[in-house]
C-alpha cells in the first residue's frame, strides 16, 4: 500500500486568510457563489429576450420566466436570486403588486426593478414604493443600470 506524505517542516498555515482590498468604508454587494443572479419576468417573450441580453452584457447571470407565478415559484424554492426585473404589464392570476409583495415577504433584501413600456408616470400608481421603476423605452442599457442600482441599494 502506497502512503502520501508531507513535509511538515515546510508547510504552513496562513493564518489570516481573509484580505479585503476595499477601501475602508466602501460597501460591497453581498454576491452567492453564482454571481449576481437577476430573475426576468415578463409576459412577451421579445421583452424578456432583450431584457436577458442586457443582463448578460453587463455581466450577470439572468433566470426567464413568463408569468409571476412562476417567478414566485422561482424564489419559494430558494434558487438564488438578487434582484428581480418585471414587466409593468404582467397580469395573470398573481399580478404585479402582490408580486412584488409576496417576493418582499420572501426575500427582504431582494432588489425590484419595474419597467414600463408606456409613460412612467402612467405606471408609478402600480409600483411599490420600494421597487425601481424605469421606463423600457429608453436608452439601451437601462435596466443593467437600475439592477446595479438595486444591488446598491440592497447593500445600504
Amino acid at each position: 500500500m502506497m502512503q502520501r506524505t508531507q513535509d511538515r517542516e515546510e508547510a504552513t498555515i496562513d493564518l489570516d486568510p481573509v484580505r479585503s482590498d476595499l477601501q475602508v468604508g466602501a460597501v460591497a454587494a453581498p454576491r452567492s457563489c453564482y454571481g449576481v443572479q437577476v430573475l426576468v419576468a415578463g409576459r412577451r417573450k421579445q421583452w424578456r429576450d432583450e431584457i436577458n441580453g442586457q443582463i448578460r452584457r453587463a455581466g450577470y447571470s439572468a433566470i426567464s420566466v413568463d408569468s409571476a407565478v412562476d417567478a414566485l415559484t422561482v424564489l419559494v424554492l430558494g434558487l438564488p436570486v438578487d434582484v428581480l426585473v418585471t414587466d409593468a404589464e404582467l397580469h395573470g392570476a398573481l399580478g404585479l403588486s402582490e408580486l412584488a409583495a409576496e417576493a418582499r415577504a420572501l426575500r427582504p433584501n431582494l432588489g425590484i426593478v419595474v419597467a414600463c413600456d408606456s409613460a412612467v408616470n402612467d405606471c408609478a400608481d402600480l409600483v411599490p414604493a420600494d421597487a425601481l421603476l424605469i421606463s423600457s423605452l429608453g436608452e439601451e442599457e437601462a435596466v443593467a443600470s437600475s439592477v446595479r442600482e438595486a444591488m446598491a441599494a440592497r447593500a445600504g
